[in-house]
């Protein structure tokens, strides 16, 4: 397909096409379950957690490819079966580094042995790995939508002692609030939206969804609603863009993704960078 620089008509060439049709569908449910618990990753500093259930959730799909399951069922078994176990080992969120590397090592060796036993599902593999989008059937939207309806639902339910409980451990628990019911239901929302994610970045790229745009958000805002919702924003606006992108150039659209959320986090940071030292010298002059 070749770009005209007709907006308007270039858009219209794209979303002829079905498949393309139901990846802007999908990506814009992932985009917005990502956004909202991204946030709240980057809050309760459990970056790795994310990327730990990413790899985590390779070994069920590879284990699901196996046994010609499809890998998307894999993956939300593996992924909720391990943010069981973290949440089940590690009460705190900020202690759980350990025993969420002890989880993926075993993950990543059975995910490994999974994918040795059957290497004549390569192409599966791969696109658990770095994402198959442009590969999404109308099913898999119809999971995707229902699957994002629940994470909404559960994550307004608990939002508010969610927010506390991430905002200072030690107060939420001196008031009594239900720690270990709040840990394990966060967790298993993170494995959800990870699980549905991974069909977009893929394992191994699942950091510029769930950690990069919550990262620009806090960034931009300290405020926990407009922080929120700019990472909803920033999530859609990579992918759809890096969609449109990816259908008139040769290249994956995973990698337009990463770029592009980089690219503003970087500029994020710069700019700050340069602003900090006018405002500090703005208020010795007051």
């Amino acid at each position: 397909m070749s770009f005209t620089f007709n907006l308007i008509s270039d858009l219209q060439q794209m979303l002829s096409y079905p498949f393309m049709q139901h990846a802007f569908e999908a990506r814009t449910i992932i985009a917005l379950i990502a956004g909202i618990t991204g946030y709240f990753v980057v809050l309760r500093r459990s970056a790795f957690t994310a990327h730990a259930f990413s790899e985590i959730g390779f070994a069920g799909a590879a284990g699901a490819v196996l046994f010609n399951i499809p890998p998307i069922a894999g993956l939300l078994l593996g992924s909720t079966l391990g943010g069981l176990a973290i949440a089940a080992l590690g009460r705190r969120a900020a202690n759980r580094d350990r025993e969420i590397g002890i989880v993926l090592a075993f993950a990543l060796g059975l995910g490994l042995l999974f994918i040795s036993l059957y290497p004549a599902y390569s192409t599966e593999a791969y696109s658990i790995l770095f994402g198959e989008i442009l590969g999404i059937s109308f099913v898999n939207v119809e999971l995707t939508l229902i699957a994002g309806v629940v994470i909404l639902a559960a994550m307004g339910i608990i939002y508010r002692p969610l927010l506390f409980a991430s905002l200072d451990e030690d107060v939420a628990e001196a008031k009594g609030m239900p720690m270990l019911f709040l840990g394990i239901m966060f967790m298993l929302l993170v494995a959800v939206t990870v699980s549905f994610a991974v069909q977009v970045t893929g394992v191994l790229l699942i950091f510029s969804l769930m950690v990069t745009p919550a990262a620009i958000a806090q960034y931009l805002s300290r405020r926990p609603g407009r922080a929120i919702l700019l990472s909803v924003i920033i999530s859609l606006a990579a992918v759809w863009l890096g969609l449109f992108i990816a259908f008139y150039t040769p290249y994956p659209v995973s990698f337009f993704i990463t770029a592009l959320v980089f690219g503003l986090y970087l500029l994020v940071r710069g700019v700050r960078a340069v602003m900090k030292p006018k405002k500090i010298a703005l208020s010795s002059l007051a």
